[in-house]
């Protein structure tokens, strides 16, 4: 079964119910989070100021994992009874849940009250359909490289200006125990960087109908170029995908696994850095790369100097088309785009939804090299059929085809025929 048949029930919600004054009536919403991206303090401000807002009412956030994410959300927002009514989803799955109904309409008037143009386009764009906004920008990463410095400035090492030098620097660092530059060979949205940096697309589209494109001979360049550098630079097996390389950076996990001189990872990533401290509560923390003669960031370069184009990584927000309680969720939703709220993702590292407080991600090299990398950053497609290339892993399969050694050219060929189709929701 299609994602588009799984949610073929989908449609607009009601109006829900209203007291006599015609405020929502009091209930409990639920609110779904994916992965630890959203901190636990913002997830209690939300809470808390939820229900300050709505007397009676109550917020309960329960944390999805990204893996399975689809599938979980194609079987839960076509449920009436079981329904989250938000939702926070992958930017890149945005454009199928919308394009299928799962998604209550956000109104022009409501669009404006939430932030309007401000909001970031992209974003926006990945939620839209048929010309209607259905789901909103929640945050954004863009990813850098964070690498050792004191490795690479024992080897001589400085950072790289172009592309095919960082290839070398990096090819350079790795030993029998260290990756010069630690990837998964399964990581496809850290790996596209190399195809979007030659000018390469993963598809087009001409009117409503998607193609395709990994045969591009820009994109193939692009490809062989990751699969030098997964093959030079990195001791991850083909198998690994979403992988916590900043344990590696930091030193290694206790002897399982190999250390790395270089990473790359959304700009949050660098709360996972550092050297292990003590919070208020006494819980082990890491510093947040605080030891600047062991830790630093580059952007990753273009072919030609520049910052190449990497992946914008990031998150859209919805209500549920089958939520009983949509009056209660643009309430919340109003308070996600608040400019308190929007002033805290950034104050925690994630850039957020309305550019009018791009300024709370502060004004050091991490805040800097973020909104540079998040100008030259691309998205991928916004096919209807895009969540379910993601969710069956096609993507995952052929770059650990390619970080095996597989002939570029001809795995191109072969993932074009299954893709194109895909992309244009056909089973």
């Amino acid at each position: 079964m299609t994602l588009a048949l799984a949610l073929s029930a989908c449609g607009s919600g009601d109006s829900g119910d209203t007291s006599a004054d015609g405020s929502p009536e009091a209930a409990n919403i639920t609110l779904w989070v994916n992965g630890a991206d959203t901190p636990q303090d913002l997830r209690d401000y939300l809470k808390t100021t939820f229900e300050a807002e709505n007397p009676g009412s109550t917020l309960t956030i329960e944390e999805q994992t990204w893996d399975g994410l689809v599938t979980k959300l194609t079987t839960a927002l076509a449920d009436a009874d079981n329904t989250p009514d938000v939702v926070e989803i992958g930017n890149t799955q945005a454009p199928t849940f919308s394009a299928v109904g799962a998604f209550r309409e956000i109104s022009p008037e409501f669009f404006e009250e939430l932030g309007g143009d401000d909001l970031l386009p992209s974003f926006v764009e990945a939620g839209d359909f048929d010309g209607r906004h259905y789901a909103l920008p929640y945050y954004f990463g863009s990813r850098y490289m964070f690498y050792r410095k004191d490795i690479w400035s024992a080897a001589g090492l400085e950072v790289p200006t172009t592309l095919a030098e960082f290839a070398e620097s990096v090819k350079a660092l790795k030993t029998d125990t260290q990756s010069g530059f630690a990837m998964g060979g399964q990581d496809w949205r850290n790996g596209i960087s190399w195809v979007f940096a030659n000018g390469g697309e993963l598809a087009t589209v001409d009117g409503t109908t998607w193609t395709s494109t990994l045969s591009d001979p820009n994109t193939i360049k692009g490809l062989e170029e990751w699969q030098d550098v997964y093959q030079g630079a990195s001791l991850l097996p083909s198998t690994d995908r979403d992988v916590a390389y900043w344990d590696f950076l930091n030193d290694g996990t206790d002897g399982e696994a190999p250390a790395a001189a270089t990473i790359m990872a959304p700009g949050w990533a660098r709360w996972s850095i550092g050297d292990l401290t003590k919070n208020d509560a006494g819980d082990e923390v890491r510093d947040g790369m605080a030891d600047e003669t062991r830790f630093d960031i580059f952007a990753l370069p273009g072919v030609d100097g520049g910052v190449a184009p990497v992946f914008a990584g990031g998150s859209n927000v919805a209500i549920s088309a089958k939520s009983k309680h949509p009056e209660l969720a643009e309430n919340l939703l109003r308070i996600i785009f608040s400019a308190d709220f929007q002033k805290q993702l950034g104050g925690a590292g994630l850039g957020p939804a309305n550019a009018q407080y791009m300024d709370s991600l502060g004004t050091d090299k991490f805040a800097e090299t973020m909104i540079e990398t998040a100008k030259a950053s691309k998205l991928t497609p916004a096919a209807p059929g895009w969540a379910a290339v993601e969710g069956a892993f096609v993507y995952e399969d052929l770059f650990k085809e390619i970080a095996e050694g597989g002939d570029v050219t001809a795995l191109a060929k072969e993932y074009d025929a299954k893709l194109t189709p895909m992309l244009n929701g056909e089973s």
